[in-house]
């Protein structure tokens, strides 16, 4: 079936043939998002599992894996843009955040590890000895240790603004 163009050369001017379907609408356009409060608790909420994962795999293994606090900030910032949108607190709120969850999980790993040499449960010797886990925490301490945080901060900053876009 072919369709004449007018002497204008423009196919949909007056006159013209039209096509035999109606034209598609176009999309409606995405929602704004820009809702502070459900960004920080997606952000909460993704900085509390990712930390207990993170401190899961850290405790199981016995050691710390940087791309694993890349994860955890990541995870904690893509939370927080997709859900909050793009404003300006989000990706700050989300590093800081992050820092809390790579720290939780340095914990958990040290009370996972301390838990299986005296045969008791990481739950135990989290909760009932915290000061002990937290001292052993800052003597174990090292570069390494900073430097899984700046990571972690880093994803978490960089995940809330690409994800909010």
């Amino acid at each position: 079936m072919s369709q004449s163009v007018p002497p204008s050369g423009n196919p949909f001017a007056e006159g013209a043939p039209q096509p035999p379907y109606p034209a598609a609408p176009a999309p409606a356009p995405a929602p704004a998002r820009n809702n502070l409060g459900l960004g920080l608790v997606a952000a909460l909420v993704a900085a509390l599992v990712a930390g207990g994962v993170y401190g899961g795999i850290a405790g199981a293994i016995d050691r710390q894996i940087g791309w694993a606090a890349i994860g955890v900030g990541f995870l904690v910032g893509y939370a927080s843009g997709k859900v909050g949108g793009s404003n300006p607190v989000l990706p700050v709120a989300s590093a800081a955040l992050s820092l809390g969850a790579v720290y939780l999980g340095q914990l958990l790993a040290i009370a996972i590890i301390v838990g299986k040499e005296l045969n008791v449960s990481a739950t135990d010797v989290l909760f009932e000895n915290f000061d002990v886990v937290t001292k052993v925490w800052g003597e174990s301490k090292d570069l390494m240790t900073f430097l899984f945080f700046a990571l972690a901060a880093f994803a978490a900053f960089s995940g809330a603004k690409k994800s909010a876009e």
